[in-house]
């Protein structure tokens, strides 16, 4: 994995007393940086904005003479920031891009600007262990800057990260085709309404997960089985979607969503299965 590519220094000393708009300027070249560590640290597109924006805002208000190194100053705000939203989250978060039916590529596009596989994966991390994989694995940041951050000494640091690489590694990662993923998920769907118990199992992994936030969660293939046929509902039109990047759907009842569910698909098997009902969360999506 190449650490992706730190902005060139800049003091706050340099930039003395810089009008909002040069410092704005300067807070842009920094800003895909940001974005990048706030997206894989939080896994929603949303939610990295805001954790950008509230960076921007803290360096509005500091003392820029008293900032070292500024491109290391904001990666350390906008971690600190993701940091407290992840231990504050009750539930992970969820961004839903709705995919034209006459538009394949549009999944392409939307797919590849997120690592969609390892964002899957780093949610089996805890808040700190993937601050610390996500810092220093993918962005260079070094264990003792991390360190501060989580509140640990580097050494403690360095094995936090050891122990979420280990996890990370021992994670089967999800197909990213999205070709494959839509397969699988279309042949759950049309085996659900079909009331074929057979061909269920067939496209689920036998360890599967389903997990609900108003249900117990539900393990195995039979038991995911048995509960989509009896919770199949031919009413629903099913609306192609990706859900944080990977294959999902939304269902809608009399032009208004009731569900979003996402897949995780590993080697042509859906793996996970999530389901969102909460109709505060649904609010956000629009149905053309």
């Amino acid at each position: 994995m190449v650490p992706e590519e730190v902005p060139e220094k800049v003091s706050g000393e340099a930039l003395g007393d810089a009008s909002e708009e040069a410092l704005g300027e300067v807070f842009a070249q920094h800003r895909p940086r940001l974005l990048a560590v706030a997206h894989r640290m939080l896994g929603s597109r949303a939610e990295a904005e805001d954790a950008v924006q509230e960076t921007w805002l803290r360096l509005s208000r500091s003392s820029l003479a008293q900032i070292e190194n500024l491109g290391g100053w904001l990666t350390t705000v906008v971690a600190r920031i993701c940091l407290n939203m992840l231990r504050s989250r009750r539930h992970e978060p969820f961004d839903v891009e709705l995919i034209a039916p006459d538009d394949p590529e549009q999944e392409a596009v939307l797919a590849d600007e997120i690592g969609v596989a390892m964002l899957v994966v780093l949610e089996a991390l805890t808040p700190a262990e993937r601050l610390a994989f996500v810092l220093h694995d993918m962005f260079a940041v070094p264990f003792k800057d991390i360190a501060g951050i989580v509140g640990r000494t580097p050494t403690a640091t360095r094995q936090l990260a050891s122990r979420a690489r280990r996890r990370v590694q021992d994670t089967p990662v999800p197909t990213s085709d999205l070709a494959v993923q839509r397969v699988a998920v279309d042949a759950f769907f049309a085996a659900a309404r079909d009331g074929d118990f057979e061909r269920l199992v067939a496209v689920l992994d036998p360890d599967i997960v389903l997990r609900s936030n108003v249900s117990a969660v539900v393990h195995g293939a039979a038991a995911v089985a048995r509960n989509a046929i009896m919770f199949a509902d031919p009413s629903a039109q099913l609306r192609p979607a990706l859900v944080n990047g990977v294959a999902g759907v939304v269902a809608v009842r009399d032009g208004k969503p009731f569900s979003v569910m996402r897949f995780t698909v590993v080697d042509g098997r859906i793996t996970a299965i999530d389901v969102e009902t909460s109709a505060e969360r649904l609010r956000q999506i629009v149905v053309p």
